[in-house]
């Protein structure tokens, strides 16, 4: 049971990677594409958190616990160079 629900997981997983590489391919307003790539990340972040459960690795949290840190600085990085550049 446990395998299986992990492997759906995964399923499910590639499936929103693949809406959100669709979604950051569609968009055209740069904040709308930090936002997109933000939400991209954050899929992989999960994937990181499955394959660690499904092969009971700790070095894969480690790795989604640094991108999700990495992209968090990015994309504060990116919208204050957007609003910076973009003023009201």
């Amino acid at each position: 049971m446990h395998a299986l629900v992990l492997d759906l997981a995964v399923l499910w997983i590639a499936g929103l990677l693949g809406a959100s590489v669709a979604l950051v391919a569609r968009r055209s307003s740069p904040a709308e594409r930090i936002l997109s790539l933000d939400t991209l990340v954050l899929v992989l972040v999960g994937l990181l958190a499955v394959f660690a459960a499904d092969r009971r690795e700790t070095y894969y949290l480690d790795a989604a616990l640094v991108l999700a840190l990495v992209a968090f600085a990015a994309t504060l990085a990116a919208a204050r160079y957007y609003d910076e550049s973009h003023p009201s």
